[in-house]
């Protein structure tokens, strides 16, 4: 690429780059015209390909760009110009203040749910409007979903969808397309239907609803064979806390073959309402932030910073328990493993007390431990009301190593811990 930025780009001034790609970037600039801020994008045709292919390339981008500029709805991106020059091309585009989406995809800054479900409606409504003028974007991500300081939503990047379009084999994988958000019929250079953007925007809800990708392979060539034949694992397995509904929302859009994904973004909509409806029926709840800012005062997490802190959250479920409540009974096979935030619990073995837990301790957490789902050995009884945090070991076993890791050394320490006070009883004896 030997475009250099200078003052102006065809008669659009510009003040500063604020975005860069692989094959394009994206300018700050102003329409002297219509008085207005105007995002350009610039894009890079490959230098090695023949004239001809050149030409093809430039007559589809301002085909497919005209078409874009057809697509005027409150929820996508306005295109206004689209300029082709011999050794690149742009675009001019409605400026949205605040970020995207990509802000808000990582485990320690998530959407609260009632909001992400908003934001994937608005994405249906868009998609389903362009859908309707014969348009299909080709690389729905967080990247090109811009989220304004209101918190409302644009789909960006309709115009870019040409490169995929007439790219070839080449770029399917290295260009335009992101592999992590590709459909299974992408990866097989087959042909795409709204179906592929309502695979890549289940892809998109997934990321939101966890801060994790379905598939994370770490090279390209395992990537796609887990995209083409590894079924992901439902979002309530990395955030317990998820409605069901949600789950089957999200599945249903990432199934792998067409046909079993939702048939319109209408039924798509229909199903995402049922959940948005039954989130505010289940009313207001503890905020994310009020159960970090708790989290963090605890011993048990001394050694997570706040990037595990918020993974630790992520996979956990926060539940009030009454007090005289049986909560682990010691030969029942168990999956979870607690930490007690509020209140007291008695812990017995054969009906005879031999410890008590308060807030901050740990029980349950052997089974993390045991490669297969082990028999509880103790007792355990709330004395008082209690608030705990509940993690299944299968959530914690797929968490990212770094929170792994956080876990087994508080683990260590509880251990330790034990000993060390199991040690004074029999020496005070």
């Amino acid at each position: 690429m030997k475009f250099e930025l200078e003052w102006r780009i065809g008669k659009y001034p510009i003040t500063q780059e604020i975005g860069r790609g692989a094959t394009s970037r994206v300018y700050l600039g102003r329409d002297p015209f219509a008085d207005r801020d105007v995002a350009i994008k610039v894009f890079f045709f490959e230098e090695s390909v023949s004239e001809q292919t050149a030409k093809l390339l430039r007559k589809g981008f301002l085909a497919e760009a005209a078409l874009a500029g057809r697509l005027n709805h409150p929820h996508i991106c306005a295109i206004y110009d689209a300029v082709s020059e011999p050794e690149y091309s742009y675009i001019v585009m409605e400026y949205v203040k605040g970020t995207t989406l990509e802000t808000y995809a990582e485990i320690d800054s998530l959407l609260p749910l009632s909001k992400l479900v908003e934001v994937i409606f608005k994405c249906i409504r868009a998609l389903d409007f362009a859908f309707q003028l014969g348009v299909i974007h080709r690389d729905i991500k967080p990247g090109n979903i811009l989220y304004g300081p209101e918190g409302d939503i644009k789909v960006s990047d309709f115009g870019a969808s040409f490169q995929e379009a007439l790219a070839q084999d080449t770029t399917q994988l290295t260009g335009i397309g992101s592999p992590a958000y590709m459909s299974p019929e992408q990866i097989r250079l087959e042909e795409v239907t709204h179906r592929t953007d309502i695979y890549s925007l289940g892809v998109v809800m997934y990321k939101l609803l966890t801060g994790r990708l379905p598939f994370n392979a770490s090279n390209q060539l395992s990537l796609t064979y887990e995209i083409l034949n590894v079924v992901p694992p439902p979002p309530s397995q990395l955030r317990p806390e998820l409605p069901e509904l949600l789950d089957e929302i999200c599945l249903k859009a990432m199934q792998k073959n067409p046909a079993d994904r939702y048939a319109t973004w209408i039924d798509f909509g229909k199903d995402l309402s049922k959940a948005f409806t039954a989130l505010r029926l289940a009313g207001e709840t503890i905020s994310d932030s009020a159960k970090f800012n708790e989290l963090r005062t605890l011993v048990f997490f001394e050694d997570f910073d706040d990037v595990t802190l918020w993974e630790a959250l992520r996979i956990s479920t926060w539940r009030t328990i009454p007090g005289k409540t049986m909560i682990i009974r010691e030969g029942d096979s168990g999956e979870s493993f607690y930490l007690l935030v509020e209140g007291q619990v008695d812990v017995s073995i054969q009906g005879k007390s031999i410890n008590v837990v308060r807030r901050g301790g740990c029980f349950g957490e052997l089974l993390y431990f045991s490669d297969q789902v082990a028999q509880r050995t103790t007792t355990i009884t709330s004395t008082t009301d209690i608030t705990v945090v509940e993690i299944k070991t299968i959530a914690l076993k797929v968490a990212s190593s770094a929170c792994q890791v956080s876990f087994q050394k508080a683990f260590m320490r509880v251990l330790i811990e034990r000993l060390t006070q199991t040690n004074a009883k029999l020496a005070a004896r």
